[in-house]
């Protein structure tokens, strides 16, 4: 019995010292992915989220809708018929800031893998108190505030 927790015991000390051993060639892991209030809707087929958002702009016009500009890339030449659509949400958000994914018509026969501009306008009348708008691409998000706010 006591030669079985002997040898036991030396098993166990053997695989911890490996694990000394493996945190230096451990691998690194990529950061996690943002974790975002609302869920994406449902999209059209052939459209997708533009690659980059660079930039983002809000702001009021007529008869309370808010006018929203935003500017980014596309993967290749050929996206069409950019435009924004709304997250659903359970609440509203509580700190107010809206989420909006950045969509496009992907071309039926894509070009040359080159980063190409875009821009997105659109406007959203909402129903409940807005401080901002987060626009939300595949590598990543730019959040707008309004004017005010």
């Amino acid at each position: 019995m006591r030669r079985a927790l002997l040898a036991a015991g030396v098993v166990a000390a053997i695989g911890l010292s490996a694990c000394d051993q493996s945190k230096d060639n451990a691998v690194t892991t990529a950061p996690a992915a943002p974790k975002y209030v609302g869920r994406s809707q449902q999209m059209y087929q052939g459209q997708e989220m533009i690659q980059k958002v660079t930039s983002a702009e809000v702001s009021r016009g007529k008869d309370g809708a808010l006018d929203m500009k935003a500017t980014g890339s596309v993967p290749t030449a050929g996206y069409k018929n950019a435009g924004f659509l709304k997250r659903i949400y359970a609440l509203p958000p509580q700190d107010g800031i809206y989420e909006m994914d950045v969509v496009a018509d992907k071309p039926a026969t894509p070009g040359a893998p080159a980063a190409t501009p875009i821009e997105v306008k659109g406007d959203w009348k909402p129903t409940d108190p807005v401080k901002g708008v987060r626009f939300i691409a595949k590598d990543n998000s730019v959040v707008a505030m309004l004017p005010g706010k």
